[in-house]
């Protein structure tokens, strides 16, 4: 194993993060089990690499949803809520930690942008939703 090796499956895992925490399809789950499987990294390092991708791609999610709240503001929302809104409104920003969910996570983080939640703790309970996942998955190998 070599250092590019190593540095290039680690951009391969941040990359592969951030996509999956778009819109765009991606597994950074498999990604992040393979490079841990092969030792290139430190399993914390992997956990940083691995959440700081996701995290950035849902913060990318709700950055969209911020700049989608301009055209079409969230209190034109009638009586046709949608499932996420309405835990957004329930809820408050506690309710990105679900973040990490498939199908749902990605268009959660977009209706907490629509919706204006404060970034800061939008980030911190995206970061900790994604974080908890890669962990208990790296836990596992």
């Amino acid at each position: 194993m070599s250092v590019i090796d190593s540095e290039w499956s680690l951009w391969g895992l941040f990359l592969s993060a951030f996509t999956s925490s778009t819109l765009l399809p991606g597994s950074s789950e498999a990604v992040l089990l393979l490079v841990a499987a092969k030792g290139y990294a430190d399993k914390l390092l992997l956990l940083a690499v691995a959440t700081a991708g996701n995290t950035l791609g849902g913060m990318s999610s709700w950055c969209l949803g911020r700049f989608i709240a301009w055209r079409f503001p969230a209190r034109q929302l009638a009586d046709k809520e949608l499932r996420g809104v309405v835990r957004l409104r329930r809820w408050g920003s506690p309710a990105l930690l679900m973040s990490w969910l498939p199908v749902i996570g990605d268009p959660l983080c977009l209706a907490a942008g629509w919706l204006r939640t404060h970034w800061l703790s939008s980030l911190l309970f995206i970061a900790a939703g994604k974080a908890g996942r890669y962990a208990a998955l790296l836990l596992l190998t």
